[in-house]
């Protein structure tokens, strides 16, 4: 074989080698990043599931004070069983915004309404606790978010959306409000 040939081998293997190492490194990291979208997720859902957790204990706390506002525990119940029901994270994230709003109606009912509530220590702990969960759920919503962000970057951006789909590695989608969280929710005993 003349050294022009074999210069020529040597060459398209380098380019072979460089190619497969750059695919290795591309699905590697991509891998990663998909790991990271979902541990996130999971972090999100473990606060919501902790306030999931604390709502009932609020509800029995208030409850006996607040018999004719059986609206609202029925939301909140109802929006309970749908987020145990959810198995998607589009599930879940309709059925939390629900949650979400329930939970939003019950505090500013207990605060507007039944001040004499805010004072008893068990309910002001639990609203704490509940006010602190649904903190905690919108900084993990924000990091699950630039975690998806981040991951989508990947996806689309040249050269490794050539491989992204080979792969079988596609965009994420954003954790989003239910368009009813747009507005404030309005509490009326009037009617």
């Amino acid at each position: 074989m003349s050294n022009s040939k074999r210069n020529i081998w040597i060459g398209i293997g380098a380019v072979v080698a460089i190619i497969v190492i750059f695919a290795i490194s591309t699905y590697n990291g991509l891998a990663k990043r998909n790991q990271e979208v979902d541990a996130q997720w999971s972090q999100v859902e473990n606060v919501m599931q902790r306030r999931y957790d604390l709502i009932p204990n609020l509800v029995n706390s208030v409850k006996g004070s607040m018999k004719q506002e059986k609206d609202v525990f029925g939301d909140i119940a109802k929006a309970r069983q749908n987020y145990n029901k959810a198995d998607t994270t589009k599930e879940k994230a309709n059925a939390n915004a629900k949650l979400d709003q329930s939970v939003g109606t019950l505090i500013n009912v207990i605060r507007e309404d039944y001040p004499q509530l805010k004072s008893s220590e068990n309910v002001s702990t639990l609203m704490t606790q509940l006010e602190g969960s649904e903190n905690r759920i919108a900084t993990e919503r924000k990091r699950y978010n630039d975690k998806v962000a981040d991951y989508n970057k990947s996806i689309i951006t040249f050269p490794k959306n050539m491989f992204a789909g080979m792969f079988g590695f596609h965009q994420k989608s954003y954790f989003k409000a239910d368009e009813s969280a747009k507005e404030a929710p309005k509490v009326d005993f009037n009617n």
